[in-house]
Order: structure tokens, then sequence, then C-alpha cells
């Protein structure tokens, strides 16, 4: 079976998964109102114990709540991960940059090209999730969860300081300290990259265990991914309700618009600023490249076809496309970027925590530094955002709730995600080629036959 035919199976079990929480969670709801209005509360008192109780909760002690364990054991496997994820993929993708010294120019101006991007992505998806919290579509009330309002009252700006850890120890023993991690992960790759072959068998060391946590990532999210939806469904629905989902699908619609707008105008007003071409001959050759990322959910499946496309159609340098598209593969994330920044902001609001003009900043910061650690697995996407919760202190029974929520009904919007990754290499290559001469404008303006 073919990786795009995999890609495409995992969609279906996915999509049979949400189907069967939603219709499993909604015939456990009607039970539950059914028993508590016959005025058999006792039974669904014993039936919640047993299938959905938080045995964690106070007074739970004789609960089995085999929903709630085999849901906290998938969210616990995908944090387990967090931390050797982001400081292996960073770390080499700083070992990557090492063309800086005989690229010169090409680096900076791609780096730039890729900040560019990324930092108009950032300030759009801010707006739209500042917009969205004020219209309230993305608040929930939540019955039995109490809501932790407001932040942890300490100064913002100690995640700056933080940033730059004393004890290198406590930073790899907790998802809290992410931006410590980040810093540690960024000079370890430049050092390597500094000392090229000298240094051999840390950088051999990180690269096995990147791919280690793909392949774990990867089993976790194809083989238990759609099971563990199920199962989250199911518990949510049963203990809450249908109403609750309301607010994930608004988080849905509000992130896919937001994508749709980048993808169809962002891009093409940034190769129209920067290089003062047409753009529309680049929407339509690009066109292709975007839906193949869509229907494979992956920017390294992509990449063969986006080089192609860069390259023969769009009239970039071979060289230069060779250079950019791998490294934008790696650290250019815009997509995945705005789906952080309005998730975070759903779950923030969903959970009780104030959503001000300062804690979206950090959530865009956060969500820029781990969009560039995100590795080429199913799901990574969503599973990197528990950085950015991390980070900001989103962590209570609510804001889990609805990240529980965001992962069961998150398909559509990675599949989006990773189409505007990859037209947002393919953007960059085209500006960067053209600063340094190297595009080919007669292929660029040949119309496709």
């Amino acid at each position: 079976m073919t990786k795009k035919q995999n890609k495409n199976r995992l969609a279906i079990h996915m999509a049979i998964a949400l189907v069967c929480g939603l219709v499993t969670g909604s015939l456990f709801l009607m039970l539950r109102e059914n028993l508590l209005a016959g005025g058999n509360a006792d039974l669904w008192a014993t039936i919640n114990k047993i299938l959905f109780q938080d045995i964690s909760a106070e007074g739970a002690t004789d609960a089995i709540g085999i929903f709630y364990i085999l849901g906290q054991l998938f969210l616990n496997s995908m944090q387990l991960v967090i931390v050797p994820m982001v400081f292996t993929s960073i770390a080499l993708a700083m070992c990557r940059i090492s063309d800086t010294k005989t690229l010169g120019r090409l680096s900076y101006k791609t780096i730039a090209g890729f900040l560019a991007t990324s930092f108009f992505a950032l300030i759009l998806a801010g707006v739209v999730g500042l917009f969205a919290n004020k219209l309230g579509v993305f608040n929930v009330s939540i019955d039995n969860i109490t809501a932790q309002t407001g932040t942890t009252g300490s100064n913002p700006l100690l995640i700056l300081v933080k940033a730059i850890p004393n004890n290198i120890a406590s930073v790899f023993t907790t998802n809290g300290s992410i931006l410590s991690i980040v810093f540690l992960a960024v000079i370890t790759g430049l050092s390597i990259n500094h000392l090229g072959d000298q240094i051999s068998i840390l950088k051999n060391l990180l690269e096995d265990v990147n791919k280690i946590i793909t392949v774990f990532l990867t089993f976790l999210i194809t083989k238990f991914g759609p099971f563990a939806i199920f199962v989250l469904l199911t518990r949510t629905f049963a203990i809450y309700g249908v109403e609750h989902l309301k607010p994930a699908l608004a988080y849905v619609i509000t992130v896919i618009v937001t994508l749709l707008v980048f993808l169809t105008v962002g891009y093409a007003l940034f190769i129209l600023i920067a290089t003062r071409l047409n753009p529309m001959p680049f929407v339509k050759k690009i066109g292709k490249v975007a839906m193949f990322g869509f229907s494979t959910s992956s920017s390294a499946a992509t990449l063969p076809l986006n080089t192609k496309t860069t390259t023969e159609e769009l009239g970039v340098n071979e060289e230069v496309a060779s250079f950019i598209l791998p490294l934008g593969m790696t650290i250019n994330m815009n997509g995945t970027a705005i789906m952080q920044v309005i998730a975070a902001i759903f779950i923030a609001s969903s959970a009780g925590y104030d959503v001000t003009f300062g804690s979206i900043s950090l959530i865009a910061i956060l969500a820029l530094i781990a969009s560039i650690g995100t590795p080429a697995a199913p799901g990574a996407g969503a599973v990197i955002l528990f950085t950015v919760l991390s980070g900001m202190g989103y962590q209570n029974d609510a804001a889990l709730l609805a990240y529980s929520l965001i992962l069961a009904i998150n398909r559509p919007v990675e599949m989006l995600v990773t189409a505007l990754n990859v037209v947002g290499d393919s953007a960059t290559a085209v500006v960067v080629a053209k600063s340094e001469n190297c595009l080919n404008e007669e292929a660029y303006f040949l119309e496709i036959k």
C-alpha cells in the first residue's frame, strides 16, 4: 500500500471514528437524560463510574473510568515526546542551515522570507482569533469543571527571562519550559554547524532520535488515533453534551476561513509586493501542489511535485529551489502557526483564561517557535499545540477538554495547513530567486497548456 493510500485510509478511519463517537456519545447522552428524568440517577452514577468517571477526581476512589483511562493514556503518550521532539527537530533544522557560509545572501533572504510570511500570518490569525473571541463564538460553559480564570498573576515578560535556563536538567524534565528547550536546541544546532564534521556522533544521535519520535508519533496517530477520537468524543458527549461541540465547530470554521484567505490572498500579495510580478501565474500553477498537499497531508510527500512545479513552471533556479524547499519543509510552517494561534485562543476562551492583546502576542511567539519544531508526522501539528498550551499555562481540566475536541475534529484543518505550508515554501523560493536574478520570468509567465 502506498503512502498516499495510507493517508487516505487514515482519514477515512478518523472520519468513521468521528461519526461513531458522535453517535455513541449522543446515545449515552440520551440514556443519561432518560435515566435522570425517570428517577434512576443511581443507575447512571454506576454507569458513569464504570465508563466515564475521572478517577483522579476527589471522591472517585471506587471508580473504574474505562473511557477516561484510555483517553488519558493517549494524551499522555503524545505529551511524552514533546520535549525530545521539539529539541531534536529544531536542533537539526539549525544544522541544515550550514549553507549560510557558501550561499550567504540566499540563506539570509530565505530566512527573511519565511519570517515575513509568518509575521503576517500570525497577525491575521491573532486578529481573527481576537475578533471571534470578542463575538463570543469561542465561549463555552462546561458543567462540573472549574474554569481557571485569569493568568498566573506573574509578569508575562518573565517568559523571556526563563527562555535561558540556569539548570539544564530541570528543563528536560517538564513540558512547561518550551522556550528554554528551543534556546538549547538552537545553540546546540548552530554549534554543531560551526564544528562541522567534528560533531558527527551527536548529530547522528539527534537524527536517530528524531526518526524514532517520528515513527512513534506516526504509529500512535495511525494505529490509535481513530480509537482515541472515538473514546474522547464518546466520553465528552456522554458527560457534557452535544452543545459543547458547537464552539469546536466554530473553531474549525474560523481557522479554515483564515487559512483559505492567507492561501489565496496572502501569498499572492507577498509575491506582488516583494517581486512586483503579477501573482496570477503563481496562483494558477501552484494550485495542484496545494491540492496534493491537502490530499496527502504531508509536506515531505509533496516535496517532489513542489520542486518540479517551482523549477519547471515557475522558473526558479534549480539550485535555489533545492535549498529553499527542503529547508522550508522543516522550518516554514505558516499554516501550522495560524492553526495553533486560533486553537490556543479557542482553548483559553473555553477554559476561562483571559484573552488579551498581550496573551495573544505571547501565543503568536510560542506558535511561531513551536511550529518550527513540527515533525513530518500525521497529527503532529495538533500534538505540538501542547507546547503552546504548556508555555501559556493553559492546563486545567477545561483546557484539556477543549483540546480533546480540537483533536477529534482537526483532520480537515491539518490537511489545509499542509497545503498552506508547501505553497509558502514555493512563494518564498520565487521571491528569493527574483531578488538574486535567478528567476526565469519567461517560464513564470508561460501559460499552462
